[in-house]
């Protein structure tokens, strides 16, 4: 139990404070960067710092869940969606500092109240487990076609980051319903979307 507590409390300060490695190539990493304005620089380097925020939710919510589920299968598929999106931190953190950017300086509160609301869903059971798993992706690819629809047209090495990232968030919400994932109630669904406008606006600027 004290060996478990002391891993996964490693795990979280990795995620927040450590630099993130990919296994995979770095999407785009071939291309020559585009010619931005400040202007468009700052814009991109924001909407990067939400992707990466968003993976640190990410990577707290599965954590949450995974320590909570009882059924292999349902572990082995948080584990796999926490893999990639680990890459997709590194991904995401490269290109902010090729964008001359920072992280989100909250980093940690977001990732201790991601935790806090994997942990609550694992309580449901794994179905329900799976069900949010499930509805987490579909709302992150949903939030990620936006961000495409707002990237500059120029800047094609941001754009070919987030379009892998989306092709990942639809497989893990794919897998998730495979395995037995339940619907999500429409109020629950809201919540999640009224929690995530809250980070992403912050994360922006901060």
């Amino acid at each position: 139990m004290i060996d478990n507590a002391i891993l996964q409390f490693d795990r979280a300060l990795r995620a927040v404070f450590a630099p993130a490695r990919s296994v995979r190539p770095v999407p785009g990493g071939d291309m020559p960067d585009a010619v931005m304005e400040d202007a468009q620089r700052r814009h991109v380097a924001g909407l990067m710092r939400i992707n990466h925020c968003g993976e640190i939710c990410a990577q707290a919510l599965y954590q949450g869940q995974a320590i909570m589920s009882q059924d292999p299968a349902t572990r082995e598929a948080l584990e796999q969606a926490s893999r990639e999106e680990t890459e997709h931190l590194a991904w995401t953190e490269q290109r902010l500092g090729e964008l001359g950017s920072r992280k989100s300086l909250l980093n940690p509160l977001w990732y201790s109240g991601a935790l806090a609301i994997g942990l609550l869903a694992g309580r449901f059971g794994d179905r329900w487990n799976l069900g949010f798993l499930a509805e987490t992706e579909r709302q992150v690819e949903a939030h990620l076609k936006g961000h495409l629809d707002k990237l500059p047209d120029e800047d094609r090495k941001s754009r070919a980051i987030l379009d892998q990232m989306k092709v990942d968030e639809a497989g893990h919400a794919d897998t998730a319903v495979h395995l037995g994932a339940h619907e999500l109630p429409a109020p629950v669904k809201v919540a999640m979307k009224m929690a995530s406008k809250v980070m992403t606006r912050t994360a922006y600027y901060l």
